[in-house]
């Protein structure tokens, strides 16, 4: 019997079943759960935080009185403990106190109301030197010394954009007995307040931007970016990173649809669970990531060799299944002529979900990065409501099969010839590999990523060695070449993961930005990307472009090919003297997270135009010279 044709009947899920899962799920949990914080950024110290004591010791049964003092620099607010708007994050003083004692109760001063050119109407914010302070009653029985941890929680904005927030936490120690002198008596006596000392920013003093990182009520509304999410999640499934998988799905729904009625509603929903799963997953680890000070972003996790890797070994082992090489339950087993045999299962289409979400990571569709960076810099509940909107949109044509499950029908009838699209199909996916092992080019060096290419050669020999002694005669030396195949995967599995771990991305980084350029001249002469040079030729009066892009981003490369390095755009940036800058994210760059942060984004493509006089301009993800050519003649014009 040959691992392609297994019997009828009932039967448990296989090893390779059960493998197949495993490797999807730990593909998504290394490249979500690993790239993240990889990607710790120091958050800019705009601020400090000093904490104070009222008295030098407090008698038993007294009430102690903390002050925690946030100063702000300059030109720097945080908002008020009750924001504008609940999205908001907002200053917020908490008191731990030893156990036994009761809680403290915290007084906040009083907002200033402050109007800024993003905002459609004034936000309540602390400028300058804040005072929160904290009353704590000493029980009757306390004595001796006591520690008391203050934590400050604040996210710092500029006029137009925000820092990541963040939580300075200070011990203090209470003396406890006799009571003791008074300490910064002016302080306690003028109680909670804020404000600078020079008179403030003033009224309209910040000036332009739109990208604050926070979300004014100058940005879209939540219900209009649940909505956002919901189309930009839809279009990602004929994004070119999804259409492999949605093409494995669509023959999964054909051998369904064969079955009945009943197998295409589970198959639908078990697929949108596994792909609502796999989102969910996101927005949690974002949402601790970015607690943690951790740069997110959408497709990060893309910047980590390791899983790059990962996903290329399950790539591979999903060829050599279509091949028939290797029987796992993604897509489903091939039935035979007649459409009979087993079925895929509720887990094989849940998995799929995981791996079609996977896939759909480095893609970044219109809607959805104006979706997700706005959930970035929100509070938790809205990152995880955008998060759910991208997921279902995503699952929207399995949703739409599971309410209406008579369309299958449309579908071609089962036959024969998908042993033929089923071999197609592996090609498709092979290509997905290729691409894989491009990303990989430029994050590892030549030498390592022929060894992990041979590492994964060495899978597909195994694992055509262990069908091969399968198919023969079921001899005690085939059990034991099965054996040793078996043994032989897992080695070299485990060797092409070791080589990427191990990988140094940043000293093999490759620039893409220096090289690309072919001596005929007929490519842009990008110079690396550096904001502080950016900034400065824009004040001086010149035109400067900047792109952000990325070897595994698909969505930068098809922007580059149709729009950016054609002979219309080369003559446009010649025409008008632009500069242009390309700043790599194909590996971890704090310096560009940091740049697309200021500017409300966490994904990219990401385009922006400096302009002598006038606010940057960014672009749509998807770039088309109409529109770029419209911005550099007026910018010119403006200029001139």
């Amino acid at each position: 019997m040959t691992l392609s044709s297994p019997p009828r009947g009932p039967r448990r899920a296989s090893s390779p079943t059960l493998l197949a899962l495993l490797l999807t799920a730990a593909a998504f949990v290394a490249g979500t759960f690993t790239a993240p914080v990889a990607g710790a950024l120091e958050v800019p110290e705009v601020g400090s935080v000093e904490v104070l004591t009222d008295r030098s010791a407090h008698a038993p049964g007294s009430t102690a009185r903390l002050a925690a003092v946030l100063t702000l620099d300059a030109e720097w607010h945080s908002n008020a403990h009750e924001p504008t708007f609940d999205y908001l994050i907002p200053t917020a003083l908490a008191v731990t106190v030893p156990e036994g004692w009761g809680e403290a109760a915290v007084s906040y001063p009083d907002s200033v109301s402050r109007t800024f050119a993003f905002a459609d109407q004034p936000l309540d914010v602390y400028e300058g030197r804040v005072v929160m302070i904290a009353e704590v009653p000493v029980p009757d029985a306390a004595e001796g010394s006591q520690t008391l941890t203050v934590a400050v929680t604040y996210q710092a904005c500029d006029h137009d954009s925000c820092l990541a927030p963040v939580t300075v936490r200070e011990e203090v120690e209470l003396e406890i007995g006799e009571e003791g002198r008074a300490l910064h008596a002016e302080l306690f006596a003028a109680g909670p307040t804020q404000g600078l000392e020079d008179g403030g920013h003033g009224e309209g003093a910040a000036a332009g931007g739109d990208g604050t990182g926070s979300g004014g009520p100058g940005a879209p509304g939540l219900a209009l970016m649940l909505v956002f999410g919901l189309i930009g999640g839809a279009i990602l499934n004929v994004m070119p990173c999804v259409l492999p998988v949605l093409s494995l799905k669509v023959f999964g729904l054909v051998k369904s649809a064969g079955i009945g009625r009943r197998e295409v509603v589970v198959g639908s929903l078990a697929t949108t669970a596994g792909i609502l799963a796999s989102f969910w997953a996101l927005a949690l680890f974002a949402i601790a990531a970015r607690a943690a000070g951790a740069a997110v972003g959408w497709g990060v996790q893309f910047q980590q060799p390791a899983f790059v890797t990962f996903l290329a070994v399950v790539v591979v082992l999903f060829c050599l299944n279509l091949w028939g090489l290797f029987e796992i339950p993604l897509p489903s087993r091939l039935a035979n002529s007649l459409g009979g045999g087993p079925k895929e299962g509720v887990a094989g289409h849940f998995a799929s979900g995981l791996f079609a979400t996977l896939m759909a990571t480095p893609c970044s569709a219109p809607f959805l990065g104006t979706a997700v960076g706005f959930a970035l810099a929100q509070p938790s509940p809205t990152i995880l409501a955008i998060f759910t909107s991208v997921g279902l949109g995503m699952a929207l044509p399995y949703l739409a099969l599971a309410v209406a499950p008579g369309a299958a029908r449309l579908l071609p009838k089962p036959g024969a010839w998908m042993e033929t699209v089923r071999r197609v199909m592996g090609f498709l996916l092979a290509a997905a590999a290729v691409w894989l092992f491009y990303v990989l080019a430029g994050q590892i060096s030549p030498e390592r990523l022929a060894a992990i290419e041979l590492a994964l050669l060495a899978v597909a020999l195994f694992v055509w060695l262990r069908h091969s002694a399968g198919a023969g005669t079921g001899t005690g030396s085939g059990h034991a070449v099965a054996r040793l195949a078996a043994a032989g995967i897992a080695v070299a599995v485990v060797a092409s993961l070791g080589l990427a771990v191990t990988a140094d991305a940043g000293a093999e980084q490759r620039l893409a930005a220096n090289g690309s350029n072919g001596e005929d001249g007929e490519r842009i002469q990008w110079l690396e990307f550096d904001r502080a040079e950016a900034e400065a030729r824009s004040a001086a009066g010149e035109l400067v472009f900047v792109d952000v892009t990325a070897d595994w981003c698909f969505t930068c490369k098809a922007n580059e090919r149709l729009v950016l390095e054609t002979p219309e755009t080369r003559a446009l940036f010649a025409e008008h003297d632009v500069v242009p800058m390309k700043a790599d994210w194909t590996n971890r760059d704090d310096r560009i997270a940091a740049f697309l942060a200021d500017y409300g984004k966490y994904s990219i493509p990401f385009y922006l135009l400096y302009r002598p006089g006038q606010e940057p301009l960014p672009f749509s993800e998807l770039l088309t010279k109409n529109n770029l050519a419209q911005a550099v003649r007026e910018a010119d014009a403006h200029g001139s």
